[in-house]
């Protein structure tokens, strides 16, 4: 039987990837590093799988969260557009789901404040393990697979938001209408500290359309304090210039080391729970579908506790139209909701407080529910 003995095992470029020293130890460079093989993705909800606010939004003009969850589309003046959950995924990667944007009113001319990215904040507590601001501070691979019909230079962008510090890189999309899968490497940064709490500590982006105020400066492509004119390349496409256009975006992955790692397909049980805990809606799968429970503290007002995933921070708490829901009687039946608030939210908890015309009864238990319909909903939101 043969033996074969080795030092190494090498990188491509000729840097040791793996180590073996005399006494048997391994030691890895640029592989996982420091990460363990499961929950290595940075990103939350990278194979757009989860979309609790829903499968499709028109008419986009602002900034805000739209489809996708964790993804938030950061858009001012620079164009229309339709976000969809789409079914449109590269073949044979084990994707079903990516986030698309489709442009529905152009802009071909951006005025200096014009742009579009979408981004996904993650929590900074979350980041300790790159050991940001120290020697030993972390590289970062983002990998992702892209198709639209606009070919060209496209930016990627990650903003350290407690030091204030940014770095870009460039990316081409070179066939139209054809998947591309991308690779990005960021190197550590060694002097920009990241704080331990559950505050936004990274914005990862990509920019689809820009504004001289985003690039008039020179890229960053490598950690720095000028985080506007230098943040987007100035070669970058505007996407908004036609109502033709589109971008397709899955697979996204922000992992440790300089080597992209096949995607880490997650549990959709899994994946959701890590969603709801910035965002949560309760939604009426039937037509009275009960939300909460309590107590009528007079004949015209119920007040119920909901529970909930608990949340980063303390949430925001929506509701639809008051008329949607309705409050218990002691009659067994329901009486039609004229207001609905709520109060004292805490990270699991909130009170609701339902009002109606008449016909509770102080001290008596109560509910409230959808009133024999399914678009009623409760907003649970604690985005970063």
């Amino acid at each position: 039987m043969s033996t074969l003995k080795v030092n190494s095992i090498q990188h491509s470029n000729g840097t040791d990837a793996i180590t073996i020293d005399s006494t048997g130890n391994t030691s890895f460079s640029g592989v996982v590093t420091g990460t363990p093989l499961g929950n290595r993705n940075l990103i939350i909800n990278g194979d757009m799988n989860i979309a609790q606010r829903g499968t499709s939004v028109t008419g986009i003009t602002s900034t805000g969260y739209q489809t996708i969850d964790r993804f938030t589309t950061v858009l001012t003046t620079a164009g229309t557009w339709t976000q969809t959950q789409d079914t449109d995924v590269p073949t044979g990667q084990g994707f079903s789901s990516s986030l698309k944007m489709a442009c529905t009113t152009a802009n071909a001319s951006l005025a200096a404040g014009d742009q579009l990215n979408i981004q996904q904040r993650i929590e900074a507590q979350n980041l300790q393990h790159l050991k940001y601001g120290t020697s030993n501070a972390e590289s970062l691979t983002m990998s992702f697979w892209v198709k639209s019909n606009k070919t060209g230079t496209y930016t990627f962008w990650i903003y350290q938001a407690d030091d204030v510090r940014a770095i870009s890189k460039t990316y081409t999309i070179d066939s139209a209408d054809t998947w591309e899968k991308k690779t990005i490497t960021i190197e550590g940064d060694t002097v920009g500290v990241i704080d331990n709490n559950n505050d936004a500590g990274f914005w990862v982006g990509f920019y689809l359309a820009a504004g001289s105020n985003f690039t008039s400066g020179t890229l960053n492509t490598s950690w720095n304090t000028n985080v506007s004119a230098d943040r987007v390349s100035s070669s970058n496409v505007n996407l908004a210039d036609s109502t033709s256009n589109y971008i397709n975006i899955t697979g996204v992955q922000l992992e440790v080391g300089d080597t992209a790692t096949p995607f880490e397909h997650r549990p959709y049980d899994m994946e959701l729970a890590r969603c709801k805990r910035y965002y949560e809606r309760i939604t009426a799968p039937n037509s009275y579908t009960r939300f909460a429970v309590g107590q009528c503290v007079a004949s015209t007002q119920g007040k119920t506790l909901l529970h909930f995933t608990e949340k980063r921070a303390v949430p925001s708490i929506a509701f639809t139209t008051a008329s949607l829901y309705m409050v218990g009687a002691n009659t067994g039946g329901g009486l039609l909701c004229t207001a609905i608030t709520s109060e004292q939210p805490s990270y699991k908890t909130v009170g609701i407080v339902a009002n109606v015309s008449s016909g509770l009864s102080a001290g008596n238990a109560t509910y409230v529910a959808a009133n024999n319909t399914t678009s009623a909903y409760i907003e649970i939101s604690s985005e970063l």
